[in-house]
């Protein structure tokens, strides 16, 4: 049978976070690949007691279909959170999403038609060029240093006449680096947006989890002109598995992402949707969240001092403030996609991210992202200091 695929189809390949899915699935692999947050850390207690409710005293209700743009309630708490981040929005400039990731897919298909030019940084989140793939996006990328994207040089690319569409960006502890955008670096990119007449993807699903120095307000905050999206998700912070995320819009964006949401699933869950409204209005999400920001900092000084003890010392990793991964930079010639299938893997037995997949535009081989979130301490440890004796044979051998 000739299956006659959309030209799309050509675009849709299979990415590295299908297989680190797998890595996350053997027992016998010690996985820093994934973004997972540590299911130690989910509110269980408090989760069982709300959906057991939500079932037996709203079920009729929380069971049935409800409004595509997301339960009223949830929105309420949502434009209330952003509010208190500084950005000014009602209930109706939100859009309830199956977690944050579908808010690029709907982006994608608002916004890009095939040739369009999108802007990222240099690197960029995987699972978004994932998303912008099959609309056939031309992509140009961005230098990111410990300030997060460079801004003098993205002004230096504007100058060149180019027709962008939208500017794509995680500022908050970045995926992959873990770095984040600079208060003054936020302030200018809105300007060229205004001065350039670009939308800005502002995607923070890490937001929440800052544990040293002090929160930068939102990209979407300094906005005048409607010309921002903001992403936010609960993946992080209460739970994956529950697939509640939000996009923040001016009222024609959410609108017409609403329209393409409804195209694509018609809602999210309504039981998912009270359940995560429940929780905010009844549990102590601060004390979660510090509880969260407590463990993942433990985790961070952990892995990074394990490397510190047993990494070559040529192999330099960023020191992120929060978020879930750190980024290693190897020698010019190391091949990290390589040294994973033929050395870490077999031998060490530990998985990562090889860092090539997150450039839009050319490849650097040398790179991966670690994730400190999912491991035990000791298996933290003992995965580091595996992949750190292979390195350093590698190292002797080489």
């Amino acid at each position: 049978m000739n299956l006659n695929y959309a030209e799309r189809m050509k675009y849709v390949k299979p990415s590295a976070i299908r297989e680190l899915l797998q890595f996350g699935a053997n027992p016998d692999i010690i996985s820093f690949a994934g973004g997972y947050p540590d299911p130690q850390l989910f509110p269980l207690e408090q989760l069982t007691d709300i959906f057991h409710t939500a079932v037996s005293q709203h079920g009729r209700n929380a069971l049935q279909y409800t409004v595509s743009n997301g339960i009223p309630r949830l929105r309420e708490q949502l434009a209330a959170k952003m509010e208190g981040e500084g950005v000014t929005c009602t209930a109706d400039d939100v859009l309830i999403l199956q977690g944050g990731q579908q808010g690029l897919d709907l982006v994608a298909k608002m916004f890009i038609n095939p040739g369009d030019l999108i802007i990222t940084e240099n690197p960029t989140f995987l699972g978004a060029l994932i998303a912008f793939a099959p609309c056939e996006p031309r992509y140009k990328a961005v230098t990111v240093d410990e300030d997060g994207m460079v801004v003098d040089e993205l002004e230096e690319m504007l100058k060149q006449n180019l027709k962008v569409k939208f500017l794509y960006t995680t500022p908050d502890f970045h995926n992959p680096t873990g770095v984040t955008l600079s208060l003054q670096r936020r302030k200018r990119l809105i300007e060229l947006a205004n001065q350039y007449d670009f939308i800005i993807l502002e995607d923070s699903p890490y937001r929440d989890l800052r544990y040293q120095g002090t929160s930068v307000p939102p990209i979407k905050s300094f906005d005048t002109e409607g010309r921002v999206i903001y992403l936010g998700s609960f993946s992080k912070v209460l739970a994956p598995g529950l697939r509640i995320g939000w996009a923040v819009a001016s009222r024609k964006i959410t609108e017409g992402l609403g329209l393409l949401k409804l195209a694509a699933d018609t809602q999210t869950s309504t039981l998912n949707m009270v359940a995560v409204s429940t929780f905010l209005d009844t549990c102590d999400v601060n004390a979660l969240l510090a509880s969260i920001r407590q463990t993942y900092l433990h985790k961070k000084e952990l892995m990074l001092d394990t490397m510190r003890k047993t990494f070559p010392q040529h192999v330099s990793f960023t020191d992120p403030k929060g978020g879930l991964f750190t980024w290693l930079t190897f020698a010019k010639d190391f091949d990290a996609t390589k040294f994973l299938a033929e050395k870490a893997v077999p031998l060490a037995k530990v998985a990562y991210v090889p860092g090539a997949t997150f450039y839009p535009v050319t490849q650097e081989m040398n790179h991966a992202r670690l994730s400190y979130s999912l491991q035990s301490d000791q298996l933290l440890v003992e995965g580091i200091s595996r992949l750190g004796q292979v390195l350093r044979d590698h190292q002797h051998h080489a």
